[in-house]
């Protein structure tokens, strides 16, 4: 086991979350396991030792199915964060079998490929208006003006969100999702709070409307899913629609401005993709890959495991850096170079095993729309000035993406 205290690893750092990579693979030369006393946690940079943990069920998003809090050796949340961890521990994502399962193939009924794919023409048209918008103007900020809108209005039409209530949805999530992060203060504690008060109350109603007069949307969906009498409850359903919203726009959008700010940084890859639109779908793919959205992603040990030589105990949280396994040499030949005809490219922005992502066609599709209209409108797109990190490190992206047209 290697230590990480002397290594340029540090989440906090301006300079580290900048460019997290150098510090990636000095975690990889270090060992396949590291432990980080700053957040008690181990660090695991390789991507088989990822790839193969996210697998393994002697691992979980939670141990609340098995251990109280004080049998696994943890403190239970402060009782005012306890709309939050309602709304959050209802979720697939922090669920394990055998609730993940139900709720899962419940969801799935409603989820469909074809859902998602009746979506597309809306998912054009839209991306093509708002790159249209950004053309007239000569320009803008990318993120606003593009990246957030598209997944934020296709998921509130997916869930039958009316128009005049989709404004709220994204600081709602942003609050929410500030949670995520390593050591998230007391201020942005109380913010996912209300924020998920609020937000649980405002999709109570949506839902107690839809039940009176169902539609074509998921949450009428969500509503009407059974199998062999099982239902979602009222919880699962809120704590669902929040994290289709969460998951399928805050990954889509720095997604898109990660992206977009690393193809304007290579022009010659640029050129490529410009004169070869068919070069697409592998593009989105490795700018997910070379820039990750999602850095880390935490597990639970509930049975003791070894790595390496070295047996984590029970009781210890995982911390997969997901930014490191997309950057394995052993796995992508020069990982540091943008390469969008790669061809082998396993990356696990997505996640792997019970929890892969259930929205990736979805967040393929948007990707897909966005860059193919500002390939299309935007034929010379260029950075107006040096875009700025936000000061988060588990979800990883820009504060703004302020471009020109030419």
């Amino acid at each position: 086991m290697a230590a990480a205290s002397d290594l340029a690893f540090d989440p906090w750092d301006p300079a580290f979350l900048a460019d997290p990579y150098p510090a990636y693979a000095e975690l990889r030369a270090r060992g396949r396991v590291i432990r980080y006393e700053p957040t008690d946690q181990w660090l695991i940079p390789h991507h088989a030792d990822v790839s193969a943990l996210l697998r393994d069920r002697r691992l979980g998003r939670t141990y609340r199915h098995r251990f109280s809090h004080q049998e696994f050796g943890r403190t239970p949340p402060p009782p005012e964060q306890e709309p939050f961890h309602t709304l959050n521990d209802h979720g697939m994502l922090d669920l394990e079998p055998p609730d993940h399962t139900r709720i899962r193939r419940l969801v799935s009924k409603a989820f469909t490929p074809r859902t998602v794919e009746r979506l597309k023409p809306y998912v054009c048209a839209l991306a093509g208006e708002l790159v249209s918008g950004l053309v007239r103007e000569g320009g803008g900020d990318l993120l606003t003006q593009v990246a957030e809108p598209l997944p934020v209005a296709v998921i509130a039409e997916m869930l039958g969100v009316p128009e005049a209530d989709r404004a709220q949805l994204r600081p709602w999530s942003a609050d929410i999702c500030g949670m995520y992060e390593l050591t998230p203060s007391p201020e942005t504690a109380a913010r996912a709070v209300r924020a998920s008060v609020e937000f649980s109350g405002y999709l109570r109603e949506l839902i107690a409307a839809r039940r009176k007069e169902p539609g074509e949307d998921l949450i009428s969906g969500l509503i009407a899913a059974h199998d062999e009498g099982d239902r979602l409850t009222e919880q699962e359903m809120i704590s669902t629609a929040v994290l289709l919203l969460n998951a399928g726009h805050e990954a889509t959008v720095n997604a898109t401005v990660n992206g977009w700010a690393a193809l304007l940084r290579h022009p010659g890859q640029l050129a490529a993709l410009r004169a070869d639109h068919s070069l697409v779908p592998a593009a989105i793919e490795e700018l997910m890959r070379y820039d990750t959205p999602l850095q880390l992603f935490e597990r639970w040990v509930l049975e003791d495991i070894e790595i390496d030589g070295t047996t984590v105990p029970r009781g210890a949280e995982i911390a997969m850096l997901f930014g490191s396994a997309n950057h394995d040499p052993a796995v992508f030949p020069e990982p540091d170079r943008l390469d969008l005809t790669r061809e082998d490219n396993p990356h696990i922005s997505f996640s792997a095993g019970i929890h892969y992502c259930i929205g990736a066609p979805l967040a393929r599709m948007e990707l897909a729309a966005s860059m193919t209209a500002l390939l299309r409108q935007a034929p010379t797109l260029a950075l107006a000035q040096e875009p700025v990190r936000k000061p988060n490190f588990v979800i990883r992206g820009l504060e703004g993406l302020r471009v020109e047209v030419r």
